[in-house]
């Protein structure tokens, strides 16, 4: 049997597909697995055991499914539902099967402030698709498999070396991130050594923070790769992170995670932590919240109470216990 899993994007929701493959595979007798995604996030299944090949989305859709003609699958799962993924299903004409993003009633939730979407996982949504094949959830954690041996000796200064709190503070969009003032004052009340994790855009957030904390916080943002990011979220002490990809990764390890929700909510969305002894869900109730179900640029209300009223002193004992 020959099956091709499809989805596209983001580094999140492809993460928790890696449960899906694995069951794929090890269910599956003799089963060849490949996955379809964007080249931007080939990463998330270099090193996967479970992947027999990976294939990269084209330029040109009409590429891809020339490709996907040419493999002879007997299946398509499609995580990703959308229109790209409807015409490459309609023109390839293999039997597939499509998991269900319940858009109607995850519209219905966030415009009415209604809960009519089951607190169901992302990782089990999906495993849905794949029940028609007698594929079922073995209980295991998301995978992510780091490219190289890395060493703190070569990534961090010799204060970090020996534990560190990883507080991960990029997000892609303004409202799932807490504002510089808010990490500084949670930061000045942790007395392990810190090192602040995210991307380019985050850059100049890490410097604001940085500058304001002194030796105590080591700034990685920006200036790493994220597979050393991977690395240094995976020999952390414990994890405070966002609704971000950097975040969910680090579920694969099974970290002591705080995961910290404003806008959105984990229940709409389904990715709060899985598979992790030891998780925290930080997020407040208000009547205007969840106002997205991705992120905005910003505050509706200009309030921002979602990420601003957080009791700081849930985070800090969060530490304390490291």
């Amino acid at each position: 049997m020959k099956i091709l899993v499809i989805r596209f994007s983001s580094m999140g929701d492809i993460i928790y597909t890696t449960p899906v493959v694995r069951c794929l595979k090890t269910q599956l007798p003799n089963a060849e697995i490949h996955f379809l995604t964007k080249p931007a996030f080939r990463y998330i299944y270099e090193g996967n055991p479970y992947v027999d090949k990976l294939l990269l989305l084209r330029e040109s859709l009409g590429v891809t499914i020339k490709e996907i003609k040419s493999e002879r699958y007997d299946y398509v799962i499609d995580l990703h539902s959308n229109l790209r993924t409807a015409i490459i299903k309609f023109r390839t004409g293999i039997k597939s099967s499509t998991y269900n993003k319940q858009r109607i009633r995850k519209w219905l939730s966030l415009k009415f402030n209604l809960k009519l979407i089951p607190p169901i996982h992302l990782v089990d949504r999906y495993l849905k698709t794949v029940e028609f094949l007698n594929v079922y959830n073995d209980g295991g954690p998301i995978n992510y498999y780091i490219k190289k041996n890395y060493q703190l000796t070569d990534l961090l200064p010799a204060s970090h070396q020996s534990g560190y709190i990883a507080f991960i503070i990029g997000a892609n969009h303004f409202t799932k991130r807490m504002p510089n003032e808010k990490v500084i004052s949670i930061c000045r009340e942790i007395k392990q050594p810190i090192v602040l994790l995210g991307g380019q855009d985050v850059k100049e957030n890490a410097r604001v923070i940085a500058t304001a904390l002194g030796n105590q916080v080591h700034d990685a943002c920006g200036t790493i790769s994220l597979d050393e990011s991977v690395f240094l979220v995976s020999q952390a002490q414990r994890v405070i992170g966002f609704d971000t990809g950097l975040t969910h990764i680090a579920e694969a390890f099974d970290m002591p995670i705080a995961s910290i929700w404003g806008s959105t909510v984990p229940e709409l969305v389904g990715v709060q932590p899985y598979h992790v002894k030891d998780a925290l869900v930080v997020g407040v109730d208000l009547p205007c919240r969840p106002c997205s179900r991705y992120g905005l640029p910003q505050c509706p209300l200009k309030h921002f109470k979602c990420m601003n009223d957080i009791p700081e002193d849930i985070l800090v004992n969060f530490t304390k216990e490291a």
